[in-house]
């Protein structure tokens, strides 16, 4: 059960991580690419950040993650400079996939085509809990 001030911080993180991504990905000339923040997960003692990443096209997911990672310092550093009046210590931050869309539309896919995974369920792949 999250408390309202890990909602709260997560929230901020969420709004200005966003911004700062996206931004990043349009300056280092990825036009076309999008990158929303779809959940941050902030812990109980506020020292970790899991930051849910969703990216379309998603064909270039893995190598804007490995980006991401990467550069995690300087993307924390430039979230510290944009919530020092919100935040006293940013989290550490974890960035990870979000494919639950992706995970989605594929049920939706196999719903509509011959492939009914309610009649053979083996053939979604199954979903890892994080």
């Amino acid at each position: 059960m999250e408390s309202n001030r890990q909602k709260k911080i997560a929230g901020v993180i969420q709004r200005d991580l966003a911004d700062i991504l996206q931004r990043a990905a349009t300056d280092g000339g990825l036009q076309g690419i999008l990158i929303s923040v779809t959940k941050v997960a902030v812990t109980v003692d506020l020292s970790m950040a899991k930051v849910y990443l969703s990216i379309f096209p998603n064909t270039k997911g893995k190598e804007l993650l490995a980006g991401i990672k990467k550069n995690q310092p300087l993307i924390k550093h430039e979230l510290a400079k944009r919530t020092r009046n919100q935040l006293r210590r940013v989290p550490e931050l974890e960035f990870f996939i979000d494919d639950s869309l992706e995970y989605i539309d594929k049920i939706e896919k196999s719903l509509k085509g011959k492939d009914n995974p309610i009649e053979n369920p083996d053939m979604l792949d199954k979903r890892k809990k994080s």
